[in-house]
């Protein structure tokens, strides 16, 4: 006969107890993860491109209206399309007297500016005076005179813009601050600082061609962020991803604000040393840079007017991944970007730099 086990009613009640605990825990584990998988998307629209996010936690709706609110803060402090912008009054001071700035814009034009010469000026931030006589995306797009773009071309130098605290200014009449190249990357660090500060537990918000992440993945994977193609007209599609725990993703691409005349297409990617579109090869450049996304854009842009062999210089000095692809569909990427890299494409090929 077999034995039947037989409980005392106080051991009972602790067996009981003890299955109820790892019940009630089983059920709290499902339902975190639960709470932290639901997930708030708004798209909002400043800079004249759309901001998308995908905000995660308790705090998902509040952050993402605080990272929108933030995000139109920065557009009002630095956009030239408005009289009473930080940029703006900067730029009617030229060659007078300081300007008295948001501590914010301080901060972004210290970043435009740490790029600017640690890249020799392959980025600059007072590229305007040369920029503007294209008018790249407007409605008058032209080919400059070469004399017009001599005329000009001595007003660009970031040595010009100077700063002493919270005031700047600007050395001659004709210089001009823009800081344009890097609105997109400067409102991805405006999201994810608003995350941060309203406790989401995570979050994404895409502006642009820059992309930044906030937090680890709901999902327990890392973040999968889309590398597209050139966009040549032929295949338009995503060539791979980029898979990151955290940081900032900013692209330059050649098609960037392009347009035709006399049969030759002209982009936005300027090299300030001649005041006229780059063509050293490279159609696309992608930066993962960890620390910001104005940063990731600069340093985007840089690396593109600098080639392959400088532009890893570059990304070896901040410490940032860089992928470059030319017009014959190679694509080199340094040692940052050869874990994160996965290629999706057989139209390219792949070198480590």
């Amino acid at each position: 006969m077999k034995k039947v086990l037989e409980l005392s009613p106080k051991k009972l009640a602790a067996v009981l107890t003890g299955v109820l605990i790892l019940v009630l825990a089983l059920l709290a584990a499902i339902f975190l993860r639960y709470d932290a998988a639901q997930h708030y998307e708004c798209t909002n629209y400043a800079f004249g491109t759309y901001i998308q996010q995908t905000v995660y936690g308790k705090t998902r709706e509040q952050a993402a209206a605080s990272a929108a609110a933030a995000i139109g803060d920065l557009e009002d402090r630095i956009s030239l399309q408005g009289e009473d912008s930080d940029i703006a009054k900067l730029d009617a001071e030229a060659g007078s007297d300081w300007t008295q700035l948001n501590e914010k814009t301080v901060s972004l034009l210290n970043t435009c500016l740490d790029v600017a010469e640690k890249s020799g000026g392959a980025y600059d931030p007072t590229l305007y005076p040369v920029a503007s006589l294209w008018d790249f995306g407007g409605l008058s797009s032209r080919v400059p005179d070469r004399s017009e773009i001599e005329k000009f071309l001595p007003y660009v130098g970031y040595e010009n813009l100077r700063i002493d605290g919270n005031k700047a200014s600007l050395k001659y009449h004709s210089n001009a601050a823009d800081l344009s190249a890097v609105e997109n990357g400067a409102a991805c660090d405006e999201g994810t600082a608003a995350y941060r500060s309203a406790g989401a537990s995570a979050g994404l918000i895409a502006a642009g061609r820059s992309v930044g992440v906030y937090g680890r993945n709901p999902g327990g994977k890392p973040w999968s962020i889309a590398v597209q193609s050139p966009q040549n007209g032929k295949d338009p599609a995503s060539i791979g991803s980029l898979e990151i725990g955290s940081g900032f993703v900013s692209t330059a691409d050649s098609s960037e604000n392009s347009f035709r005349s006399g049969g030759v297409t002209y982009h936005s990617l300027l090299n300030p040393k001649t005041g006229y579109p780059e063509n050293n090869g490279l159609v696309s450049v992608t930066v993962w840079y960890e620390k910001s996304g104005a940063a990731a854009d600069a340093l985007a842009r840089a690396c593109f007017v600098l080639g392959p062999e400088k532009a890893l210089s570059l990304a070896e000095r901040y410490g940032s991944g860089v992928l470059l692809i030319d017009g014959k569909n190679k694509i080199v990427i340094n040692g940052r970007m050869q874990d994160a890299f996965h290629l999706a494409s057989s139209s390219y090929t792949v070198k480590r730099g």
